[in-house]
């Protein structure tokens, strides 16, 4: 589905992503395991396109100078200059790092909001659907989305990219800053995303550990560089691995 090779990213002279080649195959969940900095939320821009969109805005204003390097494709189409809206049409969606939905609007407008790609009948189904797997928000439709909990807004966050109709989903680290309660509840829920819908997921975390039982694949970052990758068996074969990245 997506195979991404040779990707380097420059921050003017700082180098954030250094030569990382990642894939994802239909119906899979990988995994993108690392450290802060360790350059997990550039690759996603760049995966997404938003890198693009963000490098040509610096450009125009005049200020910091992003250089991306290497190549993206989507099932055998090269999209390594694609719009980020583009992809988006061609079902890349972005679910990005610390939620970002939009807080003075209610759950029902957030979710209205991520549906503008999809047909009526798409959005009516994808929305029963998205109550279905978080009965929380259906019970919080009218609720401000800047008063829900964190771990009610990356609900939100996840329902309204599911709004979106995507085909690969990126999910930027959505565990961040929640219990393990809720993680727990995350963690389920997108694995039944991958496995109902068929939706290939790739899925960012700085903590291997409550992601790794659902992952068939696995990249580790380590200062902007893939410095391992493999299946969730043979990561947790590494003792190096195991203790850095998962805890055990």
């Amino acid at each position: 589905m997506l195979e991404a090779s040779g990707l380097m990213v420059f921050y003017e002279n700082m180098l954030a992503l250094n030569n990382i080649s990642v894939q994802c195959g239909d119906n899979q969940i990988v995994g993108v395991f690392g450290a802060n900095s360790a350059g997990k939320s550039t690759l996603m821009y760049t995966l997404s396109g938003i890198m693009e969109d963000i490098r040509k805005k610096e450009q125009m204003a005049g200020g910091e100078r992003i250089t991306v390097l290497g190549q993206v494709r989507y099932r055998g189409e090269d999209i390594t200059e694609l719009k980020p809206s583009l992809r988006a049409k061609r079902g890349i969606i972005l679910c990005p790092e610390r939620r970002r939905i939009f807080p003075e609007s209610t759950v029902m407008e957030n979710l209205r909001i991520g549906g503008y790609l999809a047909k009526p009948a798409q959005a009516k189904d994808t929305l029963d659907y998205v109550f279905q797997l978080f009965p929380a928000l259906e019970k919080l439709k009218k609720r401000i989305g800047g008063f829900l909990s964190g771990g009610e807004q990356q609900m939100l966050a996840i329902g309204r990219a599911l709004m979106a109709q995507p085909k690969l989903l990126l999910l930027d680290e959505p565990l961040m800053g929640l219990s393990p309660l809720i993680q727990a509840v995350l963690v389920k829920a997108i694995r039944v995303i991958g496995k109902e819908k068929g939706i290939a997921i790739i899925v960012t975390e700085q903590y291997a550990r409550p992601v790794l039982p659902i992952v068939d694949y696995a990249f580790i970052l380590e200062n902007g560089a893939a410095v391992m990758e493999g299946t969730r068996e043979e990561l947790l074969d590494n003792p190096d691995i195991r203790s850095a990245y998962f805890g055990i």
